[in-house]
């Protein structure tokens, strides 16, 4: 896609609305996780989701090498995390640090205090331009505590929104 059709695509998706997650995965006492908004149901028999990750992301390489990824989606009041995730906050090595995790079947750092949690094993990989659609199985998936009660972090046009009941 030509420069001027990039920047066009870019500025008329900021009017899309989507939640925001944290796409993690882990590899012994390697982990890793990135912001992500492109995250989706897929199926229900068998229970399947999608993320997409850009190829060059270290998140990428180790969901590649897992075949395992967990998905947390945030509440309204984890937008610190959302910006640390998506490499907005400094030090990029250590996106965990005192960020408390638990974790499911994989053994992919879930983030405490979302809403929801999804636990997957990667089923297919379907590349396309600079990204690899992930479809992931779900093994578990929980609500966070008090989910019900809380609202979800939104973006919208470049910031962060809160919905109104």
């Amino acid at each position: 896609m030509e420069t001027n059709t990039t920047e066009k695509l870019r500025d008329v998706m900021r009017f899309w609305g989507t939640g925001v997650a944290i796409a993690t995965t882990s590899n012994g006492k390697t982990r890793h996780g990135m912001t992500v908004n492109s995250f989706t149901s897929l199926a229900l028999d068998p229970p399947l989701v999608m993320i997409s990750l850009e190829k060059i992301t270290r998140t990428h390489a180790l969901v590649s090498k897992t075949g395992t990824f967990g998905v947390t989606i945030l509440a309204t009041d984890q937008q610190h995390i959302s910006d640390r995730f998506a490499g907005r906050m400094g030090d990029e090595d250590e996106r965990f640090n005192g960020i408390s995790t638990w974790s499911l079947e994989t053994g992919s750092p879930l983030i405490e205090g979302g809403l929801a949690f999804f636990d997957c094993v990667v089923r297919e990989r379907v590349p396309v331009g600079t990204h690899t659609l992930f479809i992931g199985e779900v093994l578990s998936a929980q609500l966070g505590e008090n989910a019900e009660s809380r609202s979800p972090l939104v973006y919208y046009n470049r910031g962060y929104r809160d919905l109104e009941a």
